[in-house]
């Protein structure tokens, strides 16, 4: 079987790893991963370019196609290669509009009454927005209403120091249209911790994957700005040290009602469903969606699939989807950045990665944002690798983890303290005050 992979970064190098062995890999991205390149045959190109990928596709004669990143899926990618005949896992640009309109997002949980809401208001001029964050009168989340590669959304309480500071994010949204709409979301600030939950889903049916948890602040102790993702973890039982069954459970309730939802819109979903949710003290509350796998969480479950992720992918476009199995054994990622990401990292700089040193260490190289020129891999100022090893225990996985990043040369920094035990411990205290227990 030909199978197209439409992206450039670790988790489409995932997604890749996962498919190769069964399937004629094919791949469309912008910039050469090193990962993907040795196991596909490829060409650069723009994932932009909907009409260029579309022509590849045919060229190459691909039965299926899987779209890795959001931008492609905002834009209509999976409805023109439709229209040629060629099947996709992800959805539709009108079904994809879950993650790139936020208002519309937020307005379907409105109609459909589905669970896990929060209180919001979307906005198109910046005196309205500023009356309601006078009227609410307490903390809030300012989000772009389209997608900004992760790096939009400002909290009041940690990134914005009050309600004024506020009204001047939320106008420097509209005015320079960040996120390409003059419009912004503002919603009520959940206090909790978050987790993710991945599905694959095949317009009615969904299968779960184990939760993850990502750490989007750059620095050590969860500080600094919100990124793409600095690394996650998961635990080998599916869900993580303060998440327990019942609440997982009730996170699926919310994308299964979600689904239903899209469908009754007109726009049958297809492809994979990623929620992002704050455990409360009253349960899940879903904080976005994202129309596509996670990067970093695609690489911590990904590796753990045992049931074949070319029969999973035939199933989700088939409309046939049943099961997946995963191994029981926890997962640890670190993303290695170039120093002074996300703000100033650095393009160009050459870095060295012993793989066979990692492999050793039972560890696996997914690599990101590089490019592979005359057998050199340089940095092009994004996150530039992730690190993933497996173990019994998320503890042990870190260490591991935490050693393999000693076999990666370069001007690079990562936070040594994902997946630690000081830092789950701070997880669950949270999390035990946020109940009083």
């Amino acid at each position: 079987m030909k199978i197209l992979v439409v992206g450039t970064g670790a988790r489409e190098h995932a997604i890749c790893q996962a498919l190769h062995e069964e399937a004629d890999l094919y791949s469309i991205m912008s910039n050469q991963n090193p990962g993907i390149a040795r196991i596909s045959q490829f060409k650069i190109g723009s994932e932009m370019d909907i009409e260029g990928v579309k022509k590849q596709a045919i060229n190459w004669g691909v039965d299926l196609a899987v779209i890795g990143p959001e931008a492609p899926l905002e834009h209509g990618i999976v409805d023109t290669l439709q229209e040629a005949g060629i099947p996709c896992v992800g959805p539709t640009r009108q079904a994809a509009r879950i993650e790139t309109d936020k208002a519309f997002m937020r307005s379907l949980f409105a109609e459909h009454k589905i669970s896990g809401s929060l209180a919001y208001g979307v906005f198109d001029t910046a005196e309205d927005a500023g009356e309601f964050i006078d009227d609410f009168g307490e903390d809030v989340v300012i989000k772009p209403v389209g997608l900004t590669g992760g790096k939009g959304v400002k909290i009041v309480g940690e990134h914005l120091k009050d309600a004024e500071d506020a009204k001047n994010y939320v106008k420097e949204i509209i005015d320079n249209k960040i996120g390409g709409h003059a419009s912004v979301v503002i919603e009520e600030r959940l206090v909790g911790e978050e987790f993710t939950v991945q599905a694959l889903v095949d317009g009615d049916n969904l299968v779960t994957m184990p939760a993850v948890q990502d750490h989007p602040h750059a620095y050590e102790g969860d500080q600094g700005p919100i990124t793409g993702g600095m690394g996650s973890y998961s635990q080998k039982d599916g869900l993580l040290p303060f998440l327990d069954k019942k609440s997982y459970d009730a996170s699926v309730k919310v994308m299964e009602e979600t689904i239903k939802a899209v469908k009754k819109e007109g726009y049958p979903y297809k492809g994979v469903l990623y929620g992002q949710f704050m455990l409360c003290r009253d349960g899940p509350r879903l904080v976005e969606y994202n129309a596509r796998f996670g990067d970093p969480e695609a690489m911590n479950v990904l590796p753990l699939l045992e049931t074949s992720m070319v029969e999973l992918c035939q199933d989700v476009v088939e409309g046939n989807l049943k099961q997946a199995q995963f191994k029981p054994q926890a997962t640890v990622c670190k993303y290695l950045v170039p120093n002074g990401y996300p703000e100033s990292g650095k393009a160009g700089q050459p870095i060295k990665v012993d793989e066979e040193k990692i492999q050793a260490e039972g560890g696996m190289v997914f690599y990101a944002a590089v490019n592979q020129k005359d057998g050199d891999i340089l940095t092009t100022g994004s996150r530039a690798l992730a690190l993933v090893t497996t173990a019994d225990t998320i503890q042990d996985a870190e260490k591991r983890c935490e050693k393999a990043t000693n076999y990666v040369q370069g001007d690079l920094y990562h936070r040594s303290d994902v997946g630690t035990e000081k830092l789950i411990a701070k997880r669950i205290q949270h999390m035990k005050e946020i109940k009083g227990e």
